[in-house]
């Protein structure tokens, strides 16, 4: 750690220089994102620095309970953000229960294994890797499962009177709706697939330019990144399998009916 290079808040604001420019570059193109742009970039600034007053203290306190609201308050966000992200989506508390239920589940065991067997930090659920490490692979789950309910919703709708075909002639709900389950979880699956297979080549990930940068021995930030994208690529497609498996009952019932009735309409714009 004895190259670290500390940053001051004139570094960030001068890295922040291009993105403004893409803002001045919208406008004059008239593109309509500079007020998104804007807006993205300011909330992405205030959370940032509110999360970083707000690991510093915990990492302070070493409060178990503490860290398990945080992680929990991290989850219910992530399963609205899911929600919000699909162009059809379950109404009511269906659609977050599903989608918080099935990566709340695969996120949690896998990070509990990880910091049980592998990192075994004093305390297991030491915040300052508990955290961390939860939020890497929840963010990629978040992407996996939004993914995979917007393509089943949206093939179920588009699709609707073949799959009812079939149920009259006799199939099954998960027989009539299999091509539709596996393009979803397909769609699913793509991200995770995609960022191994580039990762080294094409680009060097967020967390291991982070600790290169900050001194850490290149092949030890290889070993902590190869554990990272194996657990972010093993959660996200449990969470997809779930999810996309939840969402399918739901939209269906015992006597095997199709029940697009359950969602709500299509989201219109972007």
């Amino acid at each position: 750690m004895d190259n670290y290079i500390a940053l001051s808040y004139l570094d960030i604001a001068l890295a922040s220089v291009f993105l403004l420019l893409n803002g001045a570059l919208s406008i004059w193109l008239r593109l309509g994102v500079a007020r998104s742009l804007a807006f993205a970039m300011v909330r992405m600034v205030v959370q940032l620095l509110l999360v970083g007053l707000l690991l510093k203290s915990l990492f302070a306190i070493q409060s178990p309970w503490l860290t398990l609201l945080v992680a929990l308050f991290m989850a219910g966000f992530a399963a609205r953000e899911i929600w919000a992200r699909q162009h059809r989506r379950l109404r009511g508390w269906q659609g977050l229960a599903i989608s918080g239920g099935a990566m709340g589940a695969s996120v949690g065991v896998v990070a509990i294994m990880a910091l049980v067997v592998l990192v075994q930090p004093a305390p297991w659920w030491s915040p300052r890797y508990a955290l961390p490490l939860l939020g890497m692979i929840m963010g990629n789950a978040m992407t996996g499962i939004s993914l995979s309910l917007d393509t089943l919703h949206t093939a179920l709708n588009r699709e609707q009177r073949a799959i009812e075909a079939q149920l009259l002639l006799g199939a099954t709900k998960w027989q009539a709706m299999r091509p539709f389950l596996r393009q979803a979880m397909r769609a699913g699956f793509m991200p995770s697939i995609n960022a191994m297979a580039a990762i080294g080549v094409v680009s060097l990930p967020g967390m291991m330019t982070g600790q290169i940068l900050s001194g850490v021995d290149p092949n030890e930030a290889v070993k902590y990144q190869l554990m990272v994208m194996f657990l972010i690529a093993g959660a996200t497609g449990l969470s997809v399998i779930l999810a996309t498996l939840g969402s399918a009952r739901a939209l269906t019932d015992e006597r095997h009916r199709l029940r697009l009735d359950r969602l709500g309409k299509a989201k219109q714009g972007n």
